[in-house]
């Protein structure tokens, strides 16, 4: 009897160690879960426990500001890779890209007069010149094209959210919300990258900034019309007066007209758009993956003066190429 009394004492002893260890990783489990499945970037930062200062400096890090210094051509080269950077989301900043770019197209370089090389072809000025190509294609052609990519289709997003979000904001003005408060919703319903932009705009308000601003600077990192007409728009019923409610849905309505006459122009442009970027990949795609699996390709007429004047003058025209049908396709709506 006492031998039973024990195993049976053991096995509860068991089973309310097994059940207190399933509760506490389900609760694990579930905290962790809440704070992965928040509706956007900045509440997961908040759930995190991270500090509202530390929020603000990491959203704002990759900023597009230019470099003034520099004329205006390379500032403008330089603020087109600096939004990029910023659009398409990526952790990194513009400076660890581009030092990542520069250490990757060193590495590729050495790599590849290694290989060459060891395969036993000479190293000579015309195959160096074709590694610095491979390279320079490799660790920023490619890396460029990649952030270019991303940033267009959150941009999109950002674009397609932008007109829910003024609805959402219309509807809590018109329900006896002041713009702050509707602002703070819209940092608590909307995903990413909307709903941390307009986060970002509540603690720049929270902590004392003006809130037409706030809002300005978010049109110039994410430079939409549609954004600027709304800026625009709060500014001057701020100096004026009138029933932003009915303004803001007006807005709406006209962003949502734009945007379906943009979707029929892309509709018809199509063609033309993915002849853009096939043109613009291919070449690329096409030299890398020739050079690294069958680099004889090349090599066996590296030396020829010819082929070394000819690959320049093919390199000229097709940037030449990609910058005329960039503006080609450059379509405004």
């Amino acid at each position: 009897m006492t031998t039973e009394i024990i195993r049976i004492g053991v096995l509860l002893v068991i089973f309310a160690a097994v059940f207190l260890a399933a509760q506490f990783a389900a609760s694990s489990y579930a905290s962790n879960r809440s704070h992965r499945s928040a509706i956007n970037k900045r509440l997961q930062m908040i759930g995190a426990g991270r500090d509202r200062e530390e929020i603000i400096g990491q959203l704002i890090k990759n900023r597009p500001k230019g470099a003034p210094e520099l004329p205006a051509i390379f500032d403008g080269m330089v603020m087109g890779l600096q939004r990029n950077v910023f659009t398409s989301g990526i952790s990194l900043t513009v400076g660890q890209v581009m030092l990542f770019m520069a250490l990757g197209t060193v590495a590729a370089f050495l790599l590849s007069v290694f290989g060459l090389a060891f395969v036993g072809y000479a190293v000579s000025i015309g195959s160096v010149f074709l590694c610095a190509l491979f390279s320079i294609a490799v660790a920023i052609a490619l890396p460029l094209l990649i952030i270019g990519r991303m940033a267009d289709a959150r941009r999109k997003k950002m674009e397609y959210q932008f007109p829910i979000a003024l609805d959402i904001f219309v509807r809590a003005l018109r329900s006896g919300h002041p713009i702050a408060s509707a602002v703070d919703l819209l940092t608590k319903e909307m995903e990413d990258p909307i709903g941390s932009e307009f986060g970002l705009i509540s603690d720049e308000v929270a902590y004392g900034a003006d809130l037409i601003g706030a809002l300005e600077h978010m049109a110039e990192r994410w430079d939409l019309d549609d954004m600027r007409m709304f800026v625009v728009s709060l500014s001057v019923q701020s100096q004026t007066g009138g029933n932003l409610a009915e303004i803001l849905e007006n807005i709406s309505k006209v962003i949502r007209d734009r945007h379906q006459m943009f979707l029929k122009v892309r509709a018809l442009s199509s063609e033309g758009r993915m002849t853009a970027w096939m043109l613009t990949v291919l070449p690329v795609f096409a030299f890398v993956s020739i050079f690294a699996l069958t680099p004889s390709f090349y090599l066996e007429n590296i030396e020829d003066p010819i082929f070394i004047y000819g690959f320049i003058t093919l390199l000229v025209m097709y940037l030449m190429g990609v910058y005329i049908i960039r503006r080609l396709i450059d379509l405004k709506v």
